[in-house]
């Protein structure tokens, strides 16, 4: 009994690595992911808490309420937050099927857009008012609902009135956590972007969720520098000389070239050929502008079209992640806004940084650096 007892308890040890790990590829299935229901003004979102302030009306289940009449991105309905100027935001939380465990990375993507129509009534006042100034979208991580324990994403201002896809990623570093909150808040003078007026109006519109992925957190580690042996003084007795290495001749590999904007569809990257200066972020125009004429050239052809720049760097960085992601946001930026200088719409360009988290080939080899410092333009939208 007592032998039966003890291979038992061996047996269940020696299960925990792989059910720990198998649980940590699990995709996180969110509920309602894609908020849908009964469209109605101030209700209860199913497979949602309000985690709004207790004397404010909850969030939308949109469209067909304060002149909201966008259809959905996915499904029949789509989730409506506000933010108001008394101060306060609408957001809604939910419990998690597994955690998101601390140290480690995970990503899903949501669509997001601003009305410009939004209309509604001042609480005690009754007068109606636009709420449409530009908001963001925060994800908190907590262990209870409604609990802010940790930032684990914020997007960029949402300006454009097309819903858009936005890629985040979540890196716990305070905590794991169980639950998630999704809410709105300003994209004015609040604590993450001081740009307009703190305390407005505004709305931003969400459907669409994906499941919850884990991702690798770190880039692919440099080979360890090799160290050149030290000359010995003149007379001293050094290390017997290694034999000479046979000289390899180098690998030609293709060289890196941008692709042509053929048959675009939602969802396809294309690599553009835009040169930087190390460290830098205002790149060569001479170098750089056939492939930019040729972005522009098919903005302009395709007026449903929409992008997202994205930069990426290398790992020469690391472990300076915050340096490699300011990088990289610049190099995307700057040509965003060659192209809005060239008459494209605000809204149908957006910008993201990566750093290094997005390799294309090892960080191993010198080619394999070449080929992740790049500059990509992803189609968002096509066809509306």
């Amino acid at each position: 009994m007592f032998l039966e007892s003890k291979n038992l308890r061996a047996a269940i040890l020696l299960s925990l690595p792989f059910a720990a790990w198998g649980q940590s590829s699990t995709p996180i299935y969110l509920a309602n992911p894609s908020f849908e229901g009964s469209p109605g003004a101030g209700i209860e979102i199913p497979g949602w808490y309000n985690c709004g302030p207790a004397h404010e009306t909850p969030p939308d289940l949109q469209p067909g309420f304060f002149k909201v009449l966008t259809a959905p991105r996915h499904g029949n309905t789509y989730l409506g937050l506000v933010v108001r100027q008394t101060g306060t935001w609408e957001s809604v939380g939910q419990r998690l099927s597994q955690p998101l465990e601390i140290n480690q990375c995970y990503e899903f993507s949501m669509d997001f857009r601003r009305d410009t129509s939004y209309v509604s009534p001042l609480a005690g006042s009754g007068i109606p008012v636009k709420f449409t100034t530009p908001a963001r979208v925060i994800v908190w991580g907590g262990n209870g609902y409604c609990h802010k324990g940790e930032v684990l994403y914020q997007s960029s201002v949402i300006i454009h009135p097309r819903w858009l896809t936005y890629g985040c990623r979540l890196s716990p570093k305070k905590g794991t956590w169980s639950h998630i909150i999704i809410e709105a808040y300003y994209g004015s003078q609040d604590p993450f972007n001081p740009t307009l007026p703190l305390h407005t109006n505004g709305n931003v519109l969400i459907d669409n969720a994906t499941p919850i992925k884990s991702v690798p957190c770190a880039p692919d580690k440099m080979p360890p520098a090799k160290k050149k042996p030290e000359t010995p003084p003149i007379g001293a007795k050094g290390p017997k000389p290694t034999p000479k290495a046979v000289p390899v001749e180098p690998v030609k590999t293709a060289p890196v070239v941008a692709e042509t904007f053929k048959n675009p569809k939602r969802g396809k990257s294309y690599r553009l050929d835009v040169y930087f200066k190390a460290n830098e972020y205002t790149f060569d125009l001479g170098s750089s502008e056939k492939s930019l004429e040729d972005l522009y050239n098919m903005l302009k052809n395709n007026s449903e079209i929409s992008v997202e720049i994205g930069g990426h760097t290398n790992n020469l960085l690391h472990p300076y992640e915050a340096k490699a992601l300011e990088l990289s946001t610049k190099r995307a930026k700057s040509v965003a806004d060659w192209l809005i200088s060239k008459g494209v719409s605000a809204d149908r360009v957006q910008y993201k940084g990566y750093g290094w988290k997005k390799p294309v080939e090892p960080n191993t080899t010198p080619e394999g650096r070449k080929r992740n410092q790049r500059v990509e333009v992803t189609i968002l939208t096509y066809g509306g």
